[in-house]
């Protein structure tokens, strides 16, 4: 396990708190009441986190894409339906073949594609990669987490098998994501090895893991329920989303699958401020306990969902430069140290 301690970690009588900009925009900012929230207005909330990410407020926060990027909507044409998706690629490098990198945003009942330009251009020029940042079905009444899950997968399989059309190479494809998208992305990776499809990396950033009755288990989750990034209250209306009534939550819980081996090499983003931060731990030691090779690397300091937040989090910018070597050493084979270097800059 590596933990990524850093001078401005913010202490309080040695106790780890949130970067200060992270808890100005916490006392700022008024939540929902997300126990009593109707359908119509989580509509309307997730219309308007999606459209603050695209304001210039919202670039301050999230991050303004590097340069030596090209960023395209695109569309991935299903059988049953159209997913739009977020394309990265390294300007004047469309005459080559590239690795793929295969994105789920997160958020879950808001987010969109667009919030990570910060991080998946920066992959898209410095490996050099194509990375498709999948657009998927938000949570909501009647639209639960296996919809989004079989977005994630569907958009990953139509492109593998359409390599040719998206100028990447199929040999050399990689699955990453956040939250939601981090728990999309792992169950990707199972139905990879289910499905013969061989994945160079998984890359896992605060994952939720489980979403089953031990959910509440995890001893993360009560230390950190009024996490400013990520409370109890919309954990809770995340899970009601996600496994309705009648539906199971094993199916689209990672720490329940049946088998953990022979997946693709992992690294496992924790940020310790973080209520899923003991979810991914495990999860961690269960890939490992399986034989899959997993990282774990910890983030002192840091709340859930700091890697999209790099104007207010600091820590993003090394574990950024961190996911870029991990994937630079697994879908181009060497990586070069003054590169790394210049990315943690």
């Amino acid at each position: 396990m590596f933990r990524h301690d850093r001078n401005d970690t913010n202490r309080a009588g040695g106790v780890e708190r949130p970067p200060f900009g992270i808890r100005l925009l916490h006392a700022l900012r008024k939540d929902p009441d997300w126990e009593t929230l109707t359908a119509a207005e989580l509509a309307a909330h997730s219309e308007a986190a999606n459209r603050l990410t695209g304001s210039l407020v919202g670039r301050v926060i999230t991050g303004l894409p590097v340069r030596g990027t090209t960023i395209d909507w695109e569309e991935v044409a299903l059988g049953d339906r159209v997913i739009p998706v977020r394309v990265y690629r390294p300007s004047g490098e469309r005459a080559r073949t590239l690795p793929l990198v295969v994105h789920v945003h997160g958020g879950g009942f808001a987010g969109t594609a667009a919030q990570c330009d910060w991080g998946n251009s920066h992959l898209a020029a410095r490996l050099p990669a194509v990375v498709v940042s999948v657009e998927h079905r938000l949570l909501a009444p009647g639209i639960p987490l296996s919809a989004a899950a079989d977005d994630g997968w569907d958009v990953l399989w139509h492109i593998v098998n359409h390599a040719g059309e998206w100028g990447v190479d199929p040999a050399r494809v990689a699955v990453a994501g956040e939250s939601t998208g981090a728990l999309v992305t792992a169950l990707s990776a199972i139905r990879a090895k289910a499905s013969g499809l061989t994945l160079r990396a998984q890359v896992l950033v605060n994952p939720a893991c489980d979403v089953t009755t031990s959910f509440d288990d995890y001893a993360s989750v009560s230390r950190y329920a009024d996490s400013p990034t990520l409370n109890l209250p919309k954990l809770n209306l995340f899970r009601q989303l996600a496994v309705p009534p009648g539906s199971d939550p094993r199916a689209v819980s990672p720490m329940y699958a049946d088998d953990l081996g022979g997946l693709a090499p992992a690294l496992v983003v924790v940020p310790t401020l973080d209520p899923l931060a003991d979810q991914g731990r495990r999860y961690a030691e269960r890939l490992r306990e399986s034989g899959t090779p997993a990282q774990l690397s910890e983030y002192p300091g840091a709340p859930h969902a700091f890697i999209t937040l790099p104007g207010l989090a600091p820590q993003a910018r090394a574990a950024r430069a961190e996911i870029t070597g991990f994937l630079r050493d697994r879908l181009i084979g060497s990586r070069a140290a003054d590169s790394v270097r210049a990315d943690a800059r």
